[in-house]
């Protein structure tokens, strides 16, 4: 049975943002494969920082996730890959959400919004890097009708992940 997905709305980050992803993301379920542990608020800060002008040169970037009441719900959208290593030179489609929101829907729905906005920026695909035991965005990617690409051990933390990919 297929559900009705959430309504999310998706928006370049703000400053006040930093405090939001921060807040959200000191949650060590919510980080299990991001280094097990939130950054530093400044570190927040630089990233949203990062956000705004990515939006500005390229029409996209890891966009504020909120429900339908205005809460921010953590993070969305794409950027170029950062490393010189995995799938260097394309654009990495991304996802990170509280702990509470998990379950719901919330992560396809705006992945789903992010590819629609991709593609009307003329992005012709996209890649998702994803630690192999991260069983819920390994599913998040079949649902966007993403496939098994490649798979890479990390340089930094020697994990596996997989490349998932799909065009545009």
């Amino acid at each position: 049975m297929n559900r009705a997905l959430p309504a999310v709305q998706l928006r370049v980050p703000t400053d006040e943002d930093a405090f939001a992803w921060h807040r959200i993301f000191a949650d060590p379920e919510v980080m299990e494969f991001h280094g097990g542990a939130a950054a530093e608020l400044s570190v927040y800060e630089e990233l949203t920082a990062r956000q705004r002008r990515h939006d500005a040169e390229h029409g996209f970037c890891l966009w504020t996730v909120t429900g339908a009441d205005g809460e921010v719900l953590g993070f969305t959208g794409a950027q170029p890959w950062p490393h010189p290593w995995g799938p260097a030179g394309e654009i990495e489609i991304g996802w990170r959400l509280g702990r509470r929101h998990w379950g719901q829907g919330y992560v396809t729905a705006a992945a789903r919004t992010t590819l629609d906005r991709l593609r009307a920026a003329g992005v012709p695909g996209v890649v998702a890097l994803v630690h192999a035991r991260n069983e819920r965005s390994i599913a998040v990617t079949g649902r966007l009708g993403m496939e098994l690409a490649e798979r890479f051990t990390t340089p930094c933390s020697r994990q596996e992940a997989h490349c998932y990919r799909l065009a545009l």
